[in-house]
């Protein structure tokens, strides 16, 4: 009996062995299962839309995702700025295209959408990593700058001595040993701040923000006292610092670092038509005034942050804001709209006058203004009042000769700038060269002829020559403006879905 229950033990132990080994074994399997599972590099890559500058210009336009920043874009008094703004808007000059702008806040939203062909060009201030060339080519840099800590200086500052307020600040990268910097999602300081905690020898505690927190935004609740330290590019710091003089940016935490653009790795013709433009912008006088505008004036930078009409803290387009909400409302306009073409008229200066005699912001002709029993132009009162009595007219002019309504109102404006007769010539010439005469893409291109002797000599024109360059640019460059307005004062005007100018759709 004892043998033979020895014998069944001896089995017992040996299945109780096996199945030991089994479970091991299936779970190792599972975890490193699971483990390929999570890993990124095992993950299909992305996929690449086919779209390079050949097809882009075919369109006509080149798309550049951006945040808005003081170095990316804003508005400032209306007019739209940014470093990166300017520079992008130079190079679609100098390919014949119209830049449009996508302003997405997250980093890896703005990856997706460049690789989705939601655009052409990243544009964040980017810094150049090997990570990133995983996922997308990188032109030429624009820019070399070091990152910086961003730290508070001590609450009584101004009252202290410098060598006092120095025994209170990080200059020392160890002494981040320990300290909780937060930085932006998805962003090159994470990994900066990683490899310094390997060099140093011990953990900072790094934290990332939220996806649509952008960079400068992390910047103020340092500033705020939210929280003590992040990380930037010295360019962003050096801007940001001007705004909020608490903040001490002397402390790097990187050498100098590549600052370029992004386009999709399969878009070779745009990346070389880039890289060539950038190389020569950078010899040129006329990047360094542009470098200069926003990162070297700090009393400009100053004045734009304490202004209200400055888009990423006052939140005005103008002075006269409610008096354009009220005059949009009577046309059944987006309030932007209008402001749009106000801007392009006078800059929002109640005191303009053109050398044709035009004044105020609407820029009236006194005789124009007489037809509406109003005499004081510099008034923008009776100036608003005016002009929008005229533009309420060319609605019901254009109203029964156009029919779709955000054709209409390109319409409107160019019979604005030239004239209404002007217009009407364009569009019988349309009609009778057998363009489209209720297109403004097909009318457009009459106006511009009647500057030439065998169209504005036609039987049908009946108002003989005109400059039709003019009111081409000012109803292309006021439905630009129009664009930048949605994107940076996304608050538009509430409008009945017949009105004849739907906001999101021009």
């Amino acid at each position: 009996m004892g043998t033979l229950k020895r014998n069944q033990i001896h089995k017992i132990g040996f299945l109780v062995t096996g199945l030991v080994f089994w479970l091991l074994m299936t779970a190792c399997t599972t975890s490193s299962s699971s483990k390929k599972e999570k890993d990124p590099n095992s993950e299909p890559p992305e996929k690449i839309v086919d779209l390079d500058l050949d097809k882009i210009k075919e369109r006509g336009y080149i798309t550049a995702i951006m945040d808005n920043s003081s170095t990316g874009l804003f508005i400032y008094r209306g007019n739209t700025m940014g470093y990166e703004y300017e520079l992008l808007k130079a190079f679609a000059k100098s390919q014949g295209l119209e830049l449009r702008i996508n302003v997405t806040p997250s980093l890896e939203e703005g990856f997706r959408k460049l690789n989705a062909g939601e655009g052409d060009v990243l544009a964040y201030n980017l810094t150049v990593t090997k990570d990133r060339k995983k996922r997308i080519a990188f032109t030429h840099y624009h820019n070399l700058v070091k990152m910086v800590l961003i730290q508070r200086k001590p609450d009584n500052w101004r009252k202290m001595k410098l060598h006092e307020i120095e025994k209170q600040l990080i200059r020392n990268p160890v002494e981040l040993i320990g300290k909780e910097v937060v930085v932006r999602h998805h962003s090159s300081y994470f990994d900066r701040l990683q490899n310094l905690s390997n060099e140093i020898g011990d953990d900072i505690i790094i934290i990332e923000d939220s996806p649509e927190v952008e960079t400068e935004a992390i910047i103020r609740k340092v500033a705020e006292g939210e929280i003590d330290f992040t990380v930037a590019e010295e360019d962003i710091a050096l801007v940001n610092s001007t705004y909020y003089p608490n903040l001490d940016i002397r402390t790097a935490v990187s050498f100098p670092t590549q600052i370029a653009w992004g386009v999709r790795k399969n878009g070779d013709q745009l990346l070389s038509a880039l890289n060539a433009w950038i190389i020569e912008m950078r010899r040129t006088s006329e990047y360094y005034t542009i470098y200069n505008k926003y990162f070297k004036s700090r009393k400009a930078s100053l004045k734009r942050t304490q202004s209200e009409y400055y888009s990423l803290g006052g939140g005005k387009l103008s002075p006269y804001d409610s008096l354009i909400k009220r005059s949009a409302a009577e046309l059944e306009w987006d309030w932007r709209l209008l402001a749009a073409q106000i801007y392009k008229e006078s800059r929002f200066d109640p005191n303009a006058e053109s050398w044709a005699g035009a004044v105020g912001l609407l820029q009236l002709l006194p005789t124009t203004a007489e037809e509406y029993n109003v005499t004081m132009l510099e008034d923008p009162v009776q100036n608003l009042y005016a002009g929008t009595q005229h533009i309420k007219w060319l609605q019901s002019y254009f109203s029964d000769v156009i029919i779709d309504p955000l054709e209409r109102v390109k319409f409107i404006l160019a019979a604005y700038n030239v004239g209404h007769g002007h217009v009407m010539d364009a569009i019988r010439l349309t009609e009778k060269y057998d363009g489209n005469p209720q297109l403004w893409e097909d009318v457009k291109e009459y106006l511009l002829k009647k500057s030439n002797s065998n169209y504005f000599n036609d039987p049908v024109v009946q108002f003989g020559y005109c400059r039709g360059i003019e009111p081409v640019t000012y109803v292309t460059t006021i439905l630009s403006i129009f664009k930048n307005y949605k994107i940076l004062f996304p608050e538009g005007l509430e409008v009945e879905a017949e009105s004849p100018v739907p906001s999101e759709n021009i």
